[in-house]
């Protein structure tokens, strides 16, 4: 089955097992914008895990940040099962892309702005969250704007939604092992700056391709 056109392209899509997931809840009285808002019901509770972690101490060290890891997976579960079933299931509605893009920007931004405020070894850790939230955000916006004005949607990267949770995620599990290694919490830091650099060569690329495609198809 082609993908339909504006679609992020992903190859999990033709796994056996998402596709029988994808089945299942087209077959229950479960709507693609319920998946959407259940994608910010996870990563809230991925915020509320980052932004307890400075407060914490014994088992809460390892465990909120491991927590806050299956929290960002199940939100992207939501982001591939919500498609899915509006697609693939046949149950997308009018107001699809509202519930489809929306609740994304909401999701990164309580994600990655929590990833600052739980980074309390550095004081611009808190401001680098709330950056790679807005380049986030302008990432996406970037492309809906192409798309707008007759150039192709651009998922690329280097920093994309996925690219972006498998580094929050990598990020939110080393975490949870960095106190057995050193006292102070490097990592989270450290990856926030690759997401805000990465960020800004996706806003250009995407840029850039958008501007070569409309003057070349003017």
């Amino acid at each position: 089955m082609s993908e339909p056109e504006g679609r992020r392209p992903l190859k999990v899509r033709s796994n056996a097992i998402s596709q029988n997931v994808a089945k299942y809840l087209s077959g229950k009285s479960i709507t693609p914008n319920q998946i959407s808002i259940a994608s910010v019901v996870f990563s809230l509770l991925c915020a509320l895990c980052l932004l307890y972690l400075p407060h914490s101490n014994g088992v809460n060290i390892w465990l909120l940040p491991l927590s806050a890891a299956v929290f960002i997976q199940c939100r992207l579960l939501c982001n591939l099962f919500d498609g899915m079933v509006a697609v693939e299931g046949k149950k997308s509605t009018a107001s699809g892309e509202l519930f489809n893009d929306i609740p994304d920007r909401i999701a990164d931004g309580l994600i990655l702005v929590s990833a600052g405020y739980a980074a309390t070894t550095f004081e611009w850790a808190i401001s680098m969250g709330w950056t790679a939230a807005f380049l986030a955000v302008m990432t996406a916006y970037i492309r809906t704007l192409s798309v707008s004005i007759g150039a192709p949607a651009n998922f690329s990267g280097p920093m994309a939604k996925q690219h972006r949770m498998a580094l929050m995620t990598a990020a939110c599990i080393a975490t949870a092992f960095e106190p057995f290694l050193w006292s102070q919490l490097f990592i989270m830091p450290i990856v926030l700056v690759i997401v805000v650099i990465g960020c800004i060569f996706t806003l250009f690329n995407r840029t850039y391709a958008a501007y070569q495609y409309l003057e070349k198809n003017k």
